[in-house]
């Protein structure tokens, strides 16, 4: 494989992991972006050895995801009893374009980090010895000495559960509800309010119809409270599935407002998103403050996007999603 730019960082002018990204994600060893596995379809010994280590890792999700490890510079699955500090996401199924998956995520959660300073799980591409990509991101749940940190999802805060909310029991809610929890639960909630309130902006504007109830979580701290744990699954989900604007199935509000802008495009403005932020508790002197940022940056958005592995087409589908989705919000 020839690259031309950091798998991790997506920095310009590196044919491997950059130092700031092997800093980031993988302790500072010297790790190869090339997995010391064939891809599973090429190989039923490697086929064996992934359908194993899926049984064992209790991570949910529809994608497919391996328990990983990192062992002196090599990174590899994780064997029976072992813990994981590492989640592998190779390309999925049934999906469209489904080979553009691993660097959609990849690309979404760096454009999160590098352009909106969003606290993200750290993460990169990697790829199969036949040069099939795959997303890896590192567990933010595991201390360095291999013990688990307290981690709740929202579905679990809001009560709901397949057996008492059916089969979409992770979509049945709104981002005014998820917020209020955010106040129930959270200690310093006025900080980790606005985190929240940037991500539901950050998730319309790039696409993230998967924004569920599992997809959010608190983490507990250094000082063993609850905070808003850093963002993972961050997603274009618009490029592989015909989506809609939001996870949640009531949308933004616990009621049916909508502004006059929803109203006639169908789609929320910054009106909406002004009045979300009010009734999840946001000071009214925030508000535009933590707006702002979506809607200018889209230079920054452009070359990330540009440097990124999605293929050409791909590249322009995803900014033209991203154009689209910025007129709304400046309407």
């Amino acid at each position: 494989m020839n690259l031309k730019n950091c798998p991790g960082t997506l920095v310009k002018g590196f044919t491997t992991y950059s130092p700031s990204c092997l800093r980031s994600v993988f302790y500072g060893k010297k790790v190869s972006h090339i997995l010391p596995y064939e891809q599973p379809q090429l190989s039923e010994e490697v086929a064996e050895l992934f359908i194993e280590n899926r049984k064992r890792i209790s991570i949910s999700g529809v994608q497919e995801k391996l328990s990983m490890r990192l062992e002196k510079n090599q990174l590899r699955l994780t064997n029976k009893g072992e813990q994981g500090t590492y989640i592998l996401k190779p390309i999925p199924r049934d999906l469209k374009k489904v080979d553009q998956v691993p660097a959609n995520e990849h690309l979404t959660m760096q454009i999160a980090k590098q352009v909106y300073g969003i606290n993200t799980a750290e993460n990169a591409l990697i790829f199969f010895q036949n040069g099939s990509p795959a997303y890896i991101t590192k567990r933010f749940d595991i201390k360095d000495d291999g013990s688990k940190l307290g981690k709740e999802d929202f579905a679990t805060l809001a009560g709901k559960t397949k057996d008492n909310a059916g089969g979409r029991f992770k979509y049945d809610y709104s981002y005014e509800e998820l917020g209020l929890l955010i106040q129930k639960y959270v200690l310093a909630w006025r900080v980790e309010i606005e985190k929240y309130f940037s991500l539901v902006v950050f998730n319309f504007l790039f696409s993230n119809g998967d924004a569920h109830l599992k997809n959010f979580s608190l983490l507990e701290s250094s000082t063993a409270d609850y905070l808003l744990s850093p963002a993972y699954d961050l997603i274009n989900t618009k490029m592989h599935i015909d989506d809609t604007d939001f996870a949640l199935e009531k949308g933004l509000f616990a009621d049916t407002f909508k502004s006059d802008s929803y109203k006639k495009n169908g789609h929320p403005s910054k009106a909406d998103f002004i009045e979300l932020a009010k009734r999840i508790g946001v000071m009214e002197s925030r508000i535009n403050k933590l707006i702002s940022p979506f809607l200018e940056r889209q230079i920054r958005v452009e070359t990330l996007v540009k440097h990124s592995f999605l293929n050409d087409a791909n590249k322009r589908g995803y900014l033209l999603m991203y154009n689209t989705k910025r007129n709304y919000l400046l309407d």
